[in-house]
């Protein structure tokens, strides 16, 4: 498959394989694409369907979201949902518990994603995913109760 005059190559490997690696090129400076794997970004970001397209994180904020190696070297693409100095509360927008981690931890943050096989990144800066994501953190209360009827009625 090409992409303009370049080369596009899409491989699978194991997460602890494949991951670490990808910290490497992103602390090159290189910009990422990697499919997702997972359902804890549901509703909005799927399985085997979704790419994220991540670079290096700079200046992190609420909202925001990231990819980070927790204890035991799981590696995770959620939201950051709270920052206290040094520590980082993460949650995936299909979770309902939160996950922890220390700036260190980050490893790469989403610049956007390429959902539903489309090839117009749909950009974390702009005003659709900012609303979007507004409004998912503000449903949090009641989001147990949203994802299980889109597991009912969407899968």
């Amino acid at each position: 498959m090409s992409s303009g005059n370049r080369q596009v190559r899409e491989i699978q490997l194991a997460n602890a394989v494949f991951l670490p690696e990808i910290i490497k090129l992103l602390d090159e400076g290189h910009s990422v694409t990697i499919r997702l794997k997972g359902i804890s970004m549901r509703p909005f970001l799927e399985d085997n369907r979704d790419k994220a397209l991540l670079i290096k994180p700079q200046d992190i904020k609420v909202g925001d979201v990231v990819l980070a190696e927790l204890p035991n070297s799981i590696y995770v693409l959620h939201r950051i949902v709270k920052i206290d100095k040094d520590n980082i509360t993460l949650l995936g927008d299909g979770n309902l518990r939160c996950e922890y981690c220390t700036r260190a931890d980050i490893k790469g943050f989403a610049v956007g994603f390429y959902r539903k096989d489309r090839t117009l990144l749909e950009r974390t800066d702009r005003r659709k995913w900012k609303m979007y994501s507004w409004f998912w953190m503000r449903l949090r209360p009641i989001r147990r109760y949203l994802l299980a009827i889109y597991r009912r009625v969407f899968i």
